[in-house]
């Protein structure tokens, strides 16, 4: 069983590579080799199977199609321009969200043994009119050019599996946090900074109230639902491949209680409250609860409490 993961040197390609690694097997098959492509090279990943790091651009066809030419059996697409920078940027996040997206889509139909594929779509499909709390079914209405980017990359997927050229499973990843390692340009990048620098004993800011809801997901949960969805059979998808991932609501003091019932009030005195209207006007628009009936009963997980994630965080990445 060969895998491809794209955006494989971001810190959840990273992690998800590596519990691949540990666990050796996926869909009742031995892991017999890796590939982990991105824009920079990846870190490379110890292991007993053989593990190849590219420096690749999604948006360019012919470097896909290098990555596709040993036909893997199962991609992970995680690489992606993030939600600030693609509002920064128009023509950046067209250019790899969407077209990239279509070329690895491109790319598994060339290579004709239609692999199971594992998109990373975003909780920033929803927005705008939606109703307040998200159900299964909900007509999507993002209000980002990011949003609006993987959704259509959505319809895509559903497009190609419905033909038969690969085997989609798109996940609404909510907010990931506690992210490690240095802040990106996400809007929701402050989500991570003021548990993840905090900690680490640097002061950070938020620029939105302490009572501002957040639909969040830890790390080590994601990685194990991305995981999962290669694992879940096809037909149990139905007609569309795209789920909303389960997650949990915290209020951002809620969620600072938590880090401070762990870690102790010295994080939580490292925080800053000085308003972003840029930000704001991004993370406000996405909803913050929901019913994720389908995920839920396709057995993929949610989180219990953000204590857990802030255990998580000290135990697998907190720089000490």
């Amino acid at each position: 069983m060969r895998v491809l993961i794209t955006g494989g040197g971001g810190f959840l390609g990273q992690k998800l590579a590596h519990a691949l690694v540990r666990r050796g097997q996926i869909r009742g098959r031995a892991i017999t080799a890796m590939d982990l492509v991105d824009v920079v090279p990846p870190a490379r990943v110890s292991a007993d199977i053989p593990v190849e790091t590219h420096a690749r651009d999604i948006s360019d066809p012919a470097a896909l199609a290098e990555s596709f030419r040993h036909k893997p059996d199962i991609v992970w697409h995680l690489a992606a321009v993030v939600s600030g920078a693609a509002e920064a940027d128009m023509d950046l996040g067209y250019r790899v969200n969407l077209t990239g997206s279509w070329n690895i889509f491109e790319a598994a139909r060339a290579a004709g043994n239609a692999p199971v594929l594992v998109y990373a779509s975003s909780w920033a499909a929803h927005g705008g009119e939606e109703p307040q709390v998200i159900e299964d079914g909900v007509e999507l209405n993002p209000q980002t050019s990011y949003g609006t980017q993987k959704v259509i990359g959505e319809l895509l997927l559903n497009d190609y599996s419905r033909r038969g050229l690969l085997d989609g499973r798109g996940l609404r990843l909510p907010t990931v946090s506690i992210r490690p390692g240095k802040a990106n340009l996400a809007a929701s990048s402050f989500m991570s900074s003021i548990f993840r620098d905090t900690m680490e004993g640097r002061r950070s800011n938020c620029p939105v109230d302490r009572d501002f809801p957040v639909w969040h997901t830890a790390p080590r949960t994601v990685v194990a639902n991305l995981i999962h969805a290669a694992e879940v059979p096809a037909g149990d998808f139905g007609a569309n491949r795209n789920i909303n991932l389960p997650g949990r609501t915290d209020t951002i003091g809620e969620m600072i209680d938590a880090m401070t019932r762990v870690f102790g009030p010295e994080a939580e005195n490292r925080i800053t409250w000085d308003p972003d209207p840029v930000i704001e006007a991004i993370v406000t628009g996405w909803r913050a609860h929901c019913k994720p009936g389908k995920g839920a009963r396709l057995g993929f997980q949610a989180d219990k409490d953000f204590a857990d994630t802030v255990r998580w965080f000290i135990a697998d990445d907190i720089a000490r």
